[in-house]
């Protein structure tokens, strides 16, 4: 019988566990993207694979890790990441801003007039943007939202988290055409992606919290 290699298999756990958070490493977490977790132990056969070292130092074996829910949190965390892999302080080739990626008309509508450097360097304005950019959206989109949600359109279930998501990347407009002539009009951005993407990617989230709002206000102190 072969012997276990022990180390590798603590580094084949490592890896595992590694891969699990990296993608997540460069993102503004919260008491609501974390979740303590139980640590079991492995075995192979009847032999014990001892833990990896960070997780055998904690005195109750249970480690943090991040989650997202299919909730409101999970919508914008899921399309953060999309977008600027959660940065705040990213630009894109094309000049849109942040970790959602605004585009500076979309601030003016949100009346927020601010140099790109201080929209950069305010993580909490730009989370109220979010906010307030879904509300009006919500609003904009509130037919589309009641007659279509739940149905199918080119192989896709329309959800209201999916017409919110292709209207984040495409503008309203862009959305009620496509839902409007069944899928016949649609679009893409600058880089290829379709609201298509979008609809389907950010299907199933609920939104349902979120108010439609016509002109929402955003507390800029």
């Amino acid at each position: 019988m072969k012997r276990i290699n022990f180390k590798n298999i603590q580094w084949l756990l490592l890896a595992v566990m590694t891969f699990g958070l990296v993608s997540f490493a460069d993102r503004v977490l919260d008491e609501h993207t974390i979740r303590t977790v139980r640590i079991k132990h492995v075995t192979h056969g009847n032999q014990l694979i001892p833990l990896p070292e960070s997780v055998s130092n904690s005195p109750d074996k249970t480690a943090q890790i991040p989650f997202v829910d299919k909730d409101f949190v999970g919508f914008k965390e899921a399309l953060a990441f999309k977008e600027s892999q959660g940065k705040y302080n990213r630009v894109n080739t094309l000049g849109y801003l942040g970790k959602y990626q605004f585009g500076r008309s979309t601030l003016k509508e949100l009346n927020i007039h601010v140099k790109p450097k201080g929209f950069l360097n305010n993580p909490l304005l730009q989370e109220k943007a979010f906010l307030a950019n879904l509300e009006k959206n919500k609003w904009i989109l509130r037919k589309e939202i009641k007659k279509f949600n739940g149905k199918w359109i080119n192989g896709i279930k329309i959800t209201e988290s999916g017409i919110l998501a292709a209207a984040h990347l495409g503008g309203a407009g862009a959305v009620q055409q496509f839902l409007w002539s069944y899928g016949k009009n649609t679009m893409k951005d600058a880089y290829g992606t379709r609201i298509e993407h979008y609809l389907k990617k950010f299907s199933g989230y609920d939104l349902s919290d979120i108010q439609p709002k016509r002109n929402p206000k955003i507390d800029l102190e």
